[in-house]
């Protein structure tokens, strides 16, 4: 199995322990980018879809880089929605 696939398997799995590198990972995979909000982003995050210029914008997780549960959930949503995940 490859590292994308283990990734893959790990974000549906939705364990407790899921970072935010971990999905900016997974998103570079499926040709998301990380925005460049400037200075005064804060902990906002956004990445977009180069192609369809499709955004996925979630909160960054801090003090810890755990993602909450509902913020997987949103972004498998996301990712069915556009055709990436069956």
């Amino acid at each position: 199995m490859s590292r994308r696939q283990k990734l893959l398997t790990r974000f549906l799995a939705k364990p407790k322990d899921f970072t935010y590198d971990e999905l900016a990972t997974l998103l570079k995979r499926y040709g998301y980018l990380k925005m460049k909000a400037g200075k005064t982003s804060g902990s906002q995050a956004a990445f977009i879809d180069e192609n369809s210029k499709h955004i996925i914008r979630l909160h960054k997780p801090h003090p810890s880089t755990v993602l909450k549960r509902y913020q997987i959930d949103d972004i498998e949503r996301e990712l069915k929605r556009k055709g990436f995940l069956p």
